[in-house]
């Protein structure tokens, strides 16, 4: 898919929605860890350590193909986006929580994504033809911290225009990985039939598992609703748009890109029924929380 799409849109369209996600952050977000570790470790766990051994299991279950298992592989290690903390927000979650999560997972996967694909790169013997180059990983996430960076910056000075800002570019954010699905399915049309046949169970599952696991795991451990609900969108809403780009600005792969495409389009009506159903149960008060308790 080498176009104007990749080459510019979609370097600029995760440039924006990373700096969206910096003008919710504060170093207070990262500051919080300490005050509440119990629920930043057991969501970091589930996140970091349970899911992708999940994702794993589903691709050998399924026989999927070795750039579609690739695929999940890279989505599965790819850290929460700006949409887990709108979901969050919606469904009364503890989006302070939610917030600090993100932040710390997009650090750490500075070093997960590249281990935890280059593993699923390995296991399928593909490294002649998909290599994970340390000199490219590390603009991608340059790519990400700057402008991280400068949403914190813009938020540090002008709070007000970070209030303003906070929908438009969450809005913004939706329209461009929607863009980015319709794009990828556009150039693949040839294939998607198959393609959905062959990844669109497994992403549901996958899915759906997170979003379980990501509430159920931290309830057992005593973590409060608000920030279990958190967790729960953290953990099943991933960052697809930037899975999307690692795969085809990367790994230059279109088909290793598929599993985000297929699961970031199931993602919001499996998201939004599951925050109906806990949020419901919680017995949450109407008014979303904001700060961690």
């Amino acid at each position: 898919m080498d176009s104007a799409l990749t080459t510019v849109g979609l370097p600029v369209a995760l440039a924006i929605i990373m700096f969206g996600l910096g003008l919710g952050l504060t170093p207070d977000d990262f500051r919080r860890i300490g005050k509440h570790p119990k629920a930043v470790a057991v969501a970091l766990v589930c996140q970091l350590v349970v899911l992708p051994a999940v994702c794993f299991g589903l691709v050998l279950a399924f026989d999927l193909s070795p750039l579609l298992g690739i695929g999940m592989m890279l989505l599965a290690s790819s850290p929460g986006g700006t949409t887990a903390n709108l979901f969050s927000h919606l469904f009364r979650g503890d989006v302070a929580l939610n917030i600090t999560l993100t932040a710390i997972n997009s650090v750490i996967s500075i070093v997960t994504l590249p281990l935890i694909t280059g593993l699923a790169i390995a296991y399928y013997d593909r490294g002649d033809e998909v290599s994970m180059p340390f000199v490219e990983i590390v603009k991608v996430f340059a790519l990400i911290l700057v402008p991280v960076g400068l949403g914190m910056l813009a938020r540090r000075r002008n709070p007000g225009f970070a209030g303003r800002m906070d929908r438009p570019v969450r809005a913004g954010s939706a329209v461009i990985l929607a863009v980015l699905i319709v794009g990828i399915l556009l150039d693949q049309k040839e294939s998607v039939g198959e393609y959905l046949a062959d990844v669109g169970i497994v992403a549901a599952l996958f899915c759906a598992i997170s979003l379980v696991v990501g509430y159920v795991v931290p309830r057992a451990f005593g973590v409060t609703a608000a920030q279990s609900i958190a967790s729960s969108m953290e953990i099943g809403v991933h960052n697809g748009t930037l899975a999307i780009f690692v795969a085809v600005e990367v790994l230059d792969s279109t088909e290793i890109s598929v599993p985000a495409a297929v699961y970031s389009l199931l993602m919001f009506f499996l998201a939004g029924a599951w925050g109906a159903l806990i949020s419901s149960r919680a017995g949450q008060p109407a008014v979303a929380r904001t700060d961690a308790t």
